[in-house]
């Protein structure tokens, strides 16, 4: 097999639960944020907006809302020294009629593929990530401030690593590819 430094990242990159209270650099998440920039959208739409929530004051507050209630499960990320809010808005006609047309939401994809980059891009300066799809979305926006009709898609949490968690079984390629034919 090829030698792919890339894959050597992807197989490091592991979800993090657990985070030093150290402060992480701005320098760092504006390169994190780069490559979230760089990524490919459809119609180069980027219907999407990275809030870094990093004063301590305010992610208190947010991770209060976010994490309330049935959304315990994921209280473990206010203690990261930052948070990632993907906030989704309007794309362009063209990526809107596509979906229609398709029946795939690629606002979605976009985020997805905007937010893996990030993440990819923190774990190769030695930062630890974590996606949250389970939060009040309502109670997030409401402690940013956010107008009617954003909404957080995409939670991340972001810090230095204070665990290091084994990595966790995958198919093998020939379980989940192929070639030509299903």
């Amino acid at each position: 097999m090829l030698k792919s430094r890339f894959l050597e990242l992807a197989a490091a990159r592991r979800s993090i639960r657990k985070y030093k209270k150290l402060p992480v650099e701005r320098e760092k998440l504006d390169l994190c944020l780069e490559a979230a920039r760089l990524a490919p959208s459809a119609c180069n739409a980027q219907p999407y907006k990275f809030v870094v929530i990093d004063e301590p004051a305010l992610k208190e507050k947010f991770c209060a809302a976010a994490f309330s209630g049935v959304y315990a499960a994921c209280k473990f990320a206010a203690a990261a020294p930052a948070m990632i809010a993907v906030v989704s808005s309007k794309g362009k006609m063209s990526a809107w009629l596509g979906n229609q047309v398709q029946d795939t939401n690629f606002r979605l994809m976009d985020i997805g593929i905007a937010a893996e980059h990030f993440v990819l891009a923190a774990a190769e300066q030695g930062l630890g990530t974590c996606w949250l799809g389970w939060f009040s979305a309502k109670g997030g926006a409401k402690a940013l401030g956010l107008d009617a009709g954003k909404k957080i898609e995409v939670l991340l949490s972001v810090g230095y690593p204070d665990e290091n968690p084994a990595p966790r079984p995958r198919k093998k390629t020939a379980e989940f590819s192929s070639y030509n034919k299903l």
